[in-house]
């Protein structure tokens, strides 16, 4: 998933926002990680399950990586989300995004990962044409 995630930052842009969906352990967070390593970022990519987001800063685009995995309602969330949509200079990565589905820009991307074995996963990917050539 990692590697996966690092050819996915190769097509990334500010503004763009992607929706992952996975059960628990589908390796959603190791997607964002291999994502972070392709965009430059050196600091550790963590989950942000507790703290429900967390903003790495590269030279080229801002990434913000959401997770509303232990959110019952948006509430101000909704808001600190749509700032960070707002700006063409920042991409948005969202686990558990259900929640903020009315919140979510039309282009948005959908990538769904399923576990087939420890080892192994099914992805697939719906939204822009560019991401065709890696589902």
């Amino acid at each position: 998933m990692k590697a996966f995630g690092a050819s996915i930052s190769n097509h990334l842009r500010g503004g763009d926002c992607l929706q992952l969906i996975g059960d628990v352990g589908a390796g959603k967070t190791t997607l964002v990680k291999g994502i972070g390593e392709g965009l430059g970022i050196t600091e550790p990519i963590q989950s942000p399950s507790f703290t429900i987001s967390r903003v790495y800063d590269t030279d080229t685009v801002r990434l913000v990586h959401y997770d509303f995995y232990r959110l019952a309602d948006a509430g101000i969330m909704a808001d600190e989300l749509q700032e960070a949509l707002a700006d063409p200079e920042t991409v948005v990565v969202i686990e558990w995004a259900d929640i903020v589905e009315g919140v979510l820009p039309d282009n948005h991307t959908t990538i769904s990962i399923q576990a087939t074995s420890e080892t192994t996963r099914t992805v697939s990917i719906s939204g822009d044409a560019r991401w065709e050539q890696l589902a």
